[in-house]
């Protein structure tokens, strides 16, 4: 399979898209269709040589599309659809599970799916991420987000306050589980066992990380 094969854009309908009105689908099909060109030209021309007008001209877009989509170059590479499905999946967890056993759930669901369906984006974009300091830096940004949004649900769940340390602490150490075993799945060239390395550090969370 040529390089070209591998980046060309992804089909439309994919199973947690199903989730999405067809207004949200065909917004999602032209920001992956950008995204994709991005990583692309990243991956021929190196990052810092790429500009966003070479972006969008690959994507067939105007600028201002562009920009419409992705406020910054730096977003092609740190965003993607799939927060707002980690949040609709944590919610959705049976009451009764434990935190541990909700987070696992949620994330053999929305990484499986990663998976199934990304899993060549998610290696080009995460190589990225370990090799452009500057993506680096806006990537704390981005966690503190998500680490919030999963902070309201988790609290939303245990009627408690987003405030709660011990909260705060616990999606914390899912996010840190989750870096982790996704750098090390990448620095193994997506061969490992990605989820089965996401299910061994929650079973050391839960067990109180015993060492």
């Amino acid at each position: 399979m040529t390089d070209n094969q591998n980046m060309s854009t992804p089909p439309l309908e994919r199973p947690l898209d199903q989730k999405l009105s067809l207004r949200e689908r065909k917004k999602l099909k032209t920001r992956r269709a950008i995204q994709e060109h991005a990583l692309r030209l990243f991956r021929e021309r190196g990052y810092d040589a790429t500009t966003v007008e070479q972006i969008a001209e690959a994507a067939e877009v105007s600028p201002s599309t562009f920009f419409r989509y992705y406020p910054t170059k730096e977003d092609t590479v740190l965003s993607d659809e799939y927060d707002p499905l980690i949040v609709e999946s944590l919610r959705a967890q049976p009451p009764e599970l434990s935190p541990a056993a909700a987070a696992r759930n949620t994330l053999r669901e929305i990484v499986g799916a990663m998976l199934a369906d990304d899993r060549e984006r998610l290696l080009e974009r995460t190589r990225l991420l370990l090799a452009v300091s500057t993506l680096r830096a806006r990537q704390w940004d981005q966690m503190r987000e998500s680490q919030n949004l999963l902070v309201d649900v988790l609290a939303e769940r245990l009627g408690r306050s987003p405030a709660d340390l011990e909260i705060r602490s616990f999606v914390a150490a899912i996010l840190a589980v989750w870096e982790t075993a996704i750098v090390a799945w990448v620095e193994d060239d997506g061969r490992g066992d990605l989820l089965g390395m996401l299910d061994r550090g929650i079973d050391f969370l839960a067990a109180g990380c015993p060492l």
